[in-house]
């Protein structure tokens, strides 16, 4: 298997972590989007929507999505609930990290790491930080009654909020006000076959 991604992205780093706990190889195939190589003729033949992450098998299938890819991934794997509500509920944890966490904290993200943080973008920066915040109240109100995201094990909902969450202070975003959100940030970094987000010069 291939994976096309950007190491700085916490959308492919959810990968790459993903990976790392099941101990499983793929081929990590950089892609630099700011210099457009999501946009060749090339790379939207396998991906028409011209985005990444995106997951090459062997057989020249392709997925794309972050979280469709994480969930292809772990199939099988204690990672992804057996029963029918905990399913549902580590759906709807994936469904809000794409809905109202990763638009809140990985655009200030990006707007500051990727773009230098330009002035004509510091109000979108400061309105994005202020909606991070209200996605983290959630994870913190829930995080204050269970160990993880979905009860007290681990699940592919951890893996993807963890991504942009471990990373929130260089969306501007201070977690010193979320005990429990850094306390869960430390449970997964411990888990076994963690992975760091790699960044490469």
């Amino acid at each position: 298997m291939k994976v096309y991604g950007d190491s700085r992205s916490g959308n492919c780093y959810k990968i790459q972590l993903l990976l790392g706990l099941l101990g499983k190889q793929c081929e990590w195939i950089e892609i630099d989007i700011l210099a457009g190589e999501t946009q060749t003729e090339a790379f939207k033949a396998r991906n028409p929507v011209g985005k990444i992450p995106l997951l090459e098998l062997s057989d020249g299938r392709c997925l794309s999505e972050s979280n469709a890819i994480l969930n292809y991934l772990a199939a099988g794997s204690s990672l992804i609930p057996n029963t029918e509500f905990e399913l549902a509920k580590m759906l709807q944890w994936q469904f809000f990290e794409q809905y109202s966490h990763e638009p809140a904290i990985a655009v200030a993200r990006f707007i500051n790491v990727y773009l230098g943080l330009p002035a004509d973008r510091k109000q979108e920066y400061q309105q994005k930080q202020e909606a991070g915040h209200k996605a983290l109240a959630v994870m913190e109100h829930q995080l204050l009654q269970t160990l993880y995201l979905v009860g007290n094990q681990m699940t592919l909902a951890d893996i993807s909020l963890y991504a942009y969450t471990h990373v929130a202070h260089e969306a501007g975003i201070s977690l010193d006000g979320y005990p429990a959100i850094k306390r869960w940030l430390s449970m997964v970094a411990d888990q076994r076959g963690y992975m760091p987000m790699q960044v490469k010069s």
